[in-house]
């Protein structure tokens, strides 16, 4: 089994885009990640919608707010 790294509901976060990358870990649907360095430093690797991906790129600002999919800003 894997791990969901889908953004929880109530996750509120910010940071910069360092790299994107997606895979089939389930063998049957394409997941979209993009790794982002936190504000406090941390790096995560979060899933991201296809339309987010392919508009992302190393360097870009990507904001989660409570209630909403992450978003560039």
């Amino acid at each position: 089994m894997f791990t969901s790294r889908k953004p929880g509901p109530d996750d509120a976060w910010e940071g910069i885009v360092e790299g994107k990358s997606r895979g089939m870990l389930d063998g049957a649907n394409i997941y979209h990640f993009a790794k982002v360095r936190l504000a406090d430093g941390r790096r995560v690797k979060v899933r991201v919608d296809r339309g987010l991906w392919k508009s992302l790129a190393a360097g870009d600002r990507i904001v989660k707010e409570p209630g909403s999919n992450p978003a560039r800003s």
